[in-house]
């Protein structure tokens, strides 16, 4: 989805030639050089051979298992433009413990986040402390994320070869949320608020997709806190994604940060609708593409249209 939503945005814009590999068991993409993975090949070979061919270097991966940050390291030795982060945020916005801690650090609202091994390490009291929720300290979307009403579930949790994986935070109670925004050099730039369609079945967490702009009447706060994050980690760059939780029951509303995303996110996939602008030309046109347009980015008018995406 994320993919074929960048590449439809791409292809309207004038002058770019568009590279893009593909997995043989799937239809190729419509890019001018398409090139195919076959389950033989060595992917990374492959992936560096594209790179190299390239001028500018937009990544959909995941952070999973460094998968993220080893492309972006990749496209930076080559001396490529990057159109997303640089590869110190990558490596930060991948652990969320990390991303906890320099946003803390910075003053910023971030959910209390534990290593599995600094969180068994404190006695816990079940009537105090709450319910919890467990994920891989380098996952993406909802991968193996529960939650649990009891401290004596999450240890036995963690104990099934999650210890050195997972990370843990306290449940909160409030709306799901999310920020799509551009950053560059220490400013952000918010192109929509987004209510994240996110159930649980059975204590583990699903995500159904979202509502770009679902959250505008938070739009003042969410700007606010854009310009926190990008100003605190001033490598983000290109589009960037950041979960939040919405606490309803204070008053005035506090927002709290969950992760970040140093990618693309699926709420990507709406936002040219919601915004009346192609997101992927304001992209380019932050990093001064195809141009070599050096005047400071201005971010154009945008609408706040209301798109549901379902999963």
């Amino acid at each position: 989805m994320m993919r074929d939503a960048l590449l439809a945005d791409l292809s309207a814009i004038d002058g770019l030639e568009l590279i893009c590999c593909h997995d043989r068991r799937l239809p190729a993409p419509p890019v001018k050089y398409p090139i195919m993975l076959d389950v033989r090949d060595d992917v990374w070979q492959v992936w560096s051979d594209a790179i190299e061919q390239s001028d500018a270097v937009w990544m959909i991966a995941p952070e999973t298992s460094g998968v993220l940050l080893r492309l972006t390291e990749l496209a930076a030795a080559k001396r490529k433009l990057l159109l997303g982060c640089q590869p110190s945020a990558v490596k930060l916005a991948s652990s969320k413990y990390e991303t906890c801690r320099a946003l803390q650090r910075a003053g910023i609202s971030a959910i209390p986040t534990y290593t599995a091994r600094e969180w068994m390490a404190a006695e816990w009291q079940d009537e105090a402390s709450g319910r919890w929720v467990v994920k891989p300290d380098d996952g993406v979307s909802c991968d193996d994320a529960a939650c649990f009403d009891r401290v004596g579930d999450v240890i036995d949790w963690l104990k099934q070869g999650r210890e050195s994986t997972h990370i843990v935070q306290p449940y909160r109670h409030g709306v799901a949320g999310s920020l799509s925004l551009l950053c560059r050099d220490g400013q952000a730039w918010l192109l929509s608020c987004n209510r994240q369609k996110v159930v649980m079945e059975s204590g583990r967490f699903v995500y159904r997709g979202g509502i770009i702009n679902g959250l505008s009447e938070y739009w003042e706060p969410f700007d606010r806190l854009a310009r926190q994050i990008a100003g605190a980690l001033p490598d983000l760059a290109g589009y960037v994604g950041v979960d939040v939780v919405v606490v309803v029951d204070d008053n005035p509303a506090r927002i709290e940060v969950l992760e970040i995303n140093p990618r693309l996110t699926t709420s990507y996939a709406g936002l040219g609708k919601a915004t009346g602008r192609n997101p992927a030309e304001l992209v380019l046109a932050m990093f001064g593409v195809p141009r070599q347009d050096r005047r400071p980015f201005k971010l154009p008018p945008i609408s706040r249209n209301i798109i549901e995406i379902t999963l």
